[in-house]
């Protein structure tokens, strides 16, 4: 099964692009859904393979609802499909620490009705595509860019997906002949070929996806940087089975000298002492294909976490007396290079993109100048924790792909596995994973001169993100209070009185008001839209620490520590849980409230009608709901129709929005005093700020629904 490659964007008509966008989103699906069939059955689509993660079947739908949630989001497509699909596979792909894995909360359908949905789905993609207007080339305004963006999203699942099947069961999959294994290895260690280092002379590289590229790139590839890079010298091969399997009966797993401090942790948590796809048999090894045991291919390259593979360098190390280590994203770069590989688009002469093997093959079968397997086989662990390049901005309509991960604590890896297909089989992508992550990724080693370090800190760049790190945690400005502690006290003020177990702060970005909630509740959950915004809320609560950067002018900026401590919140932080939501399309567990807060978010969504009537269904009888906002209604966020006042109605008269909240509530609630206007300040930059009033209106539920 060779699955397409990535398109060209740039060149042709609109009807030939059309027609090879649809041909490209049906090989996606298709592939994808060839993927799942190889579970033995459909009771395996509920089994865990990782136990921070979701079951199966989470990630058979996810990659539909994908396309519908981007597609309304762009305003594509007017109506959902299935909202509550669209709620539930939404949100929780990775081992991230907010998401909510208790199984509780998540009641999943049967695998016939998610079949039926992807039909659903593909019949209006397809439909779509053949009708959208668009113009070429298409860009990151195109109409058509979520469209694509879809697809290339499902390609990166038809990876990760297929390594968590990897690790079922064996009698949880079944062989098929769509996905062949390579039937060629070596079990005999002394027909092994020694691996020997290659020199790498000293170059420059240069990292420079322009905004117009042909093909198709996620937010991190773009923007510019380029390093000169010092000569050092690469591994010939990938490190093999063969050659990872003298770490391991040298007792490498139980010697913690070899370890980083990471890497210990993770190891003593996991007990774990061989590979991952290694399977012990008395005293010799097994090896796990995606759908396969065979006996240990001590030829092809080894799969291993980041740690292991630092493991192994520094067992090296030691062994040769040299700093034996993993190569920065810049010197696979420069190695890429000098092995002559030029193509933007990885295609013949390398295992990558299902061109030869559902598996990986031996590490000296595709060469490149010295070198082997450059591209493909196994992507190749970096010491290059990701950061964003300089003029780094987010998609509007994928705003968390990268920017939760520059944490340094994802590390990049390069190259592609034999499973990378679309942007992930070009020379521009950057893909990042958690150093303890597994994927079908092995490593090659470097010795330079160069000691690397990864720290575990630093300082957030993103510019919004600083701007409400600021407004939230920050310095007041102009003799304005903190609008977030504000808002917190007057619902506190509100609630005197009443039952005060459990509070929603709806819309709660970086996640300030939320603890301030949680000195008087006893548990406050926050939800925000923004993954950047929910992201450093919890860093917050995790670490009890935030770091930023605040623009000055230009390019000057000023750097900013926030404690949790030192605003009297740290023991507010354990009564806090954080959570990624839509707040037109909420997960049902989040009900039962005895106050809900929407600040400044009313305006801000693309039905408050529809937030209002579903928070009426989560609020507690005789429980407070406290909508907070300036009323800054704009077409961009909520069209015209939705609009709660702010124009004039159909006899002529003047319809607040104060008037039409009250009037969208009806007879469940009624008004507790009058609106009360508190005014915040948000820092743009050293010499302008935003000066706002935001009214608060407070309305008592008196009715069940």
């Amino acid at each position: 099964m060779q699955a397409m490659p990535t398109l060209n964007l740039r060149d042709g008509t609109v009807d030939q692009k059309r027609q090879e966008i649809k041909a490209y989103f049906l090989d996606s699906f298709n592939t994808y859904e060839s993927l799942f069939s190889c579970l033995a059955n459909d009771d395996v689509f509920y089994q865990r393979p990782e136990k921070l993660r979701h079951p199966l079947i989470f990630y058979f739908g996810h990659t539909a609802t994908f396309f519908i949630n981007k597609l309304v989001l762009s305003k594509a497509i007017n109506e959902r499909i299935n909202p509550k699909f669209e709620s539930l596979f939404a949100i929780g792909v990775d081992e991230m620490s907010w998401d909510d894995l208790n199984d509780a909360n998540y009641d999943w359908p049967q695998v016939e009705e998610v079949r039926q949905y992807r039909n659903q789905v593909r019949t209006l993609v397809c439909d779509l595509i053949d009708t959208m207007s668009f113009s070429m080339p298409i860009d990151w305004e195109s109409p058509m860019w979520p469209v694509v963006m879809g697809i290339e999203h499902e390609r990166i699942h038809l990876e990760t997906s297929s390594v968590l099947i990897r690790q079922l069961p064996i009698a949880s999959v079944r062989p098929s002949s769509e996905w062949p294994a390579c039937n060629t290895m070596q079990t005999n260690a002394k027909a092994l070929e020694a691996n020997v280092l290659v020199p790498v002379p000293a170059q420059k590289v240069i990292n420079d996806k322009a905004w117009d590229s042909a093909y198709y790139g996620w937010d991190n590839e773009y923007g510019a940087q380029q390093e000169s890079v010092s000569e050092f010298s690469a591994s010939k091969f990938l490190v093999s089975n063969g050659e990872y399997l003298s770490f391991v009966q040298d007792g490498g797993y139980n010697n913690a000298k070899y370890w980083e401090a990471e890497g210990s942790k993770w190891r003593e948590y996991t007990q774990a002492q061989q590979p991952v796809f290694w399977i012990k048999k008395g005293e010799d090894y097994a090896y796990r294909s995606m759908l396969e045991e065979h006996p240990l291919p001590l030829d092809w390259p080894v799969d291993v976490n980041y740690h292991e593979a630092k493991a192994f360098c520094n067992y090296l190390s030691e062994k040769t007396g040299e700093l034996i280590r993993l190569p920065t994203e810049n010197e696979w770069q420069a190695l890429r290079q000098q092995a002559g590989i030029t193509q933007t688009v990885y295609g013949e002469g390398f295992n990558v993109a299902l061109q030869k093997f559902a598996s990986s093959e031996p590490v000296n079968v595709n060469k490149s100048g010295e070198f082997y397997d450059v591209v493909g086989n196994v992507w190749q662990w970096t010491e290059t924790p990701i950061y964003p390049f300089e003029g780094f901005k987010v998609h509007p309509l994928y705003d968390d792909f990268t920017t939760p991960t520059y944490d340094n604590k994802h590390n990049l890896i390069k190259g592609g596995s034999w499973v990378s297909t679309g942007n992930e089989a070009m020379k521009d992508s950057r893909y990042a994973f958690r150093r303890h992550f597994f994927q079908h990724a092995g490593f090659r080693y470097v010795q330079g001169k160069r000691v690397i370090a990864v720290n575990d800190f630093d300082y957030e760049s993103d510019t919004q993100v600083s701007q409400y790190s600021e407004f939230h945690y920050g310095d007041e400005y102009y003799g304005v209070p903190n609008f977030a502690k504000a808002s917190a006290q007057f619902c506190i003020d509100a609630m005197k009185g009443r039952q005060h177990a459990k509070a929603l702060d709806l819309g709660c970005a970086v996640g300030r008001s939320t603890f301030e909630l949680a000195k008087h509740f006893d548990h406050v959950d926050g939800i925000d839209f923004s993954a950047r915004f929910i992201k450093t809320a919890f860093d917050m609560q995790e670490r009890g620490e935030i770091r930023y950067n605040l623009i000055e002018e230009g390019e000057l900026t000023s750097f900013k520590a926030r404690k949790l401590s030192s605003l009297g919140l740290a023991e507010s932080a354990e009564k806090v849980a954080f959570a990624q939501g839509d707040a037109c399309n909420l997960k049902p567990q989040f009900t039962g409230y005895d106050l809900i807060f929407m600040g400044n978010l009313i305006d801000r969504v693309y039905s408050p009608k529809k937030v209002l009537v579903d928070m009426t269904k989560r609020l507690n009888k005789g429980g407070l709901l406290i909508v907070a906002s300036p009323f800054t209604w704009l077409e961009e966020y909520t069209e015209k129709s939705e609009w709660l006042g702010g124009y004039k109605d159909e006899n002529g008269e003047t319809l607040s929005s104060t008037q039409a909240l009250e009037n969208a509530l009806g007879n469940n609630f009624k008004r507790v005093g009058e609106p009360v206007e508190i005014p915040f300040v948000i820092r743009e930059t050293k010499r302008k700020y935003q000066h706002t009033l935001s009214e608060f209106n407070v309305f008592e539920k008196v009715h069940d629904v």
